[in-house]
């Protein structure tokens, strides 16, 4: 009988005994609890080991590190009617001292929470801010749309308990405007690449012109030096030609002159 009461006893207190690990937060609470005071019956948060009465009490978990979430494709309109498909991926974690509104307003674990309310409340960021851009300003003003959908989705979980670490999206837009925006960046490349091209003729003009300068200068020079090269040359032959004319044309006579002869037509300095 002893060893029967001993046994059922150690049962009780192994079911009425748990822990609740360092990172998470453990709610103690009432189970029948009728007293709106105690917000649903919660006796308060605990950690590590917890004692509890589990016929009429009971502990719940939340985990308080940072958790991670991949949301399927979620559909957005924009202003002018076009449907992107949104993929977001989201960290966050459980503020403890707002966990047990949290329990008391939702009684369930974080994953099903996620898949309700907080998908809830990404769709409703995209949907709010997507309704005040057209398909082209989502795509040419990424960066703000972003920024404004995770403001909002920002005070939204806030208020609720979950603080955002990070909080990306690939973001799809429809085939059509996808199509477009590839023609468009085509369209693109082609001008710069035809405008690089003008610009590296225009640059081998003007490497041409300057060639054809510096030669037609170079030419000018030599010429200008052959031209006074023979005119120097020129006008040092020209006494001596005249001289060399009258030389040819001389009898050998030597003029007669009073005071005696000479030979006028030679300079012989």
């Amino acid at each position: 009988m002893k060893k029967s009461l001993l046994f059922l006893f150690s049962v009780i207190i192994f079911a009425s005994c748990t822990t609740i690990d360092s990172g998470s937060v453990g709610i103690k609470f009432k189970k029948f609890s009728a007293d709106e005071s105690q917000h649903g019956g919660v006796i308060g948060t605990c950690n590590g080991w917890v004692l509890y009465w589990p016929f009429t009490e009971d502990v719940f978990e939340y985990p308080c590190y940072v958790q991670r979430k991949v949301f399927e494709n979620i559909s957005v309109n924009t202003k002018d009617g076009a449907v992107f498909s949104i993929s977001p991926i989201i960290a966050y974690r459980l503020d403890k001292s707002k966990a047990t509104d949290v329990f008391v307003k939702y009684r369930k674990q974080l994953d099903v929470i996620e898949d309700g309310y907080m998908r809830t409340c990404i769709y409703d960021a995209y949907r709010t801010c997507g309704n005040a851009y057209t398909s082209d300003e989502v795509m040419s003003s990424r960066q703000k749309f972003e920024a404004e959908v995770r403001t909002m989705l920002e005070k939204s979980l806030n208020e609720e308990g979950f603080i955002v670490e990070e909080f990306t999206a690939q973001i799809t837009p429809p085939s059509s405007l996808a199509a477009s925006i590839d023609a468009k960046n085509k369209a693109i490349q082609e001008a710069l690449q035809a405008e690089n091209e003008v610009k590296k003729a225009e640059a081998q003009a003007q490497i041409n012109i300057a060639k054809a300068k510096g030669e037609a200068d170079a030419l000018k020079i030599t010429a200008d030096g052959e031209a006074y090269y023979n005119k120097t040359v020129a006008a040092s032959l020209s006494a001596l030609l005249i001289q060399q004319d009258a030389i040819g044309k001389w009898d050998g006579k030597l003029p007669h002159y009073n005071g005696g002869n000479s030979i006028p037509l030679l300079n012989l300095k």
